[in-house]
């Protein structure tokens, strides 16, 4: 019982702190994020305190991910929108120290693009590709 005691999404998994939930079962909860980006967006947690996506365990991704399947199916239909954005921070941007994905609620033209992520180009081929085999390395020595 160390940070577990003091996150905010502990506390609400725990029933300490109260949120709307939206979902909720065996090994996570969804609820509205009191600041959304757009009203009906959601934060799915695993029960357990977890702060990154790399820490959760193998096991548990699957129920992680089927509750967010399922919230990205739903909120368009409740909220009358088009789609869904779904996405993880892990530590920078992570306003609260506990895994969490937001679904967020999309419709045509509510100017989430451009503000949210700028792109660039690769300099050429070569620069790349040498990306890609620091990527592809790294994904050797954790799979291996």
């Amino acid at each position: 019982m160390g940070t577990e005691t003091k996150c905010k999404f502990c506390l609400i998994s725990s029933g300490e702190s109260n949120a709307k939930i939206v979902y909720a079962n065996d090994f996570c909860l969804g609820f509205l994020d009191i600041r959304p980006v757009f009203p009906g967006h959601v934060l799915v947690i695993p029960r357990k305190h977890y702060v990154t996506l790399p820490d959760l365990p193998n096991d548990l991704v699957l129920p992680l991910f089927k509750a967010v399947r399922t919230l990205s199916e739903a909120i368009p239909k409740a909220m009358e929108a088009e789609g869904t954005f779904v996405g993880i921070n892990n530590k920078i941007s992570q306003s609260v120290p506990h895994l969490h994905v937001h679904v967020v609620p999309r419709r045509r033209g509510d100017g989430l693009r451009g503000f949210f992520w700028p792109r660039q180009k690769y300099p050429n081929e070569a620069a790349m590709e040498e990306v890609a085999r620091k990527i592809r390395e790294a994904v050797d020595a954790i799979v291996n």
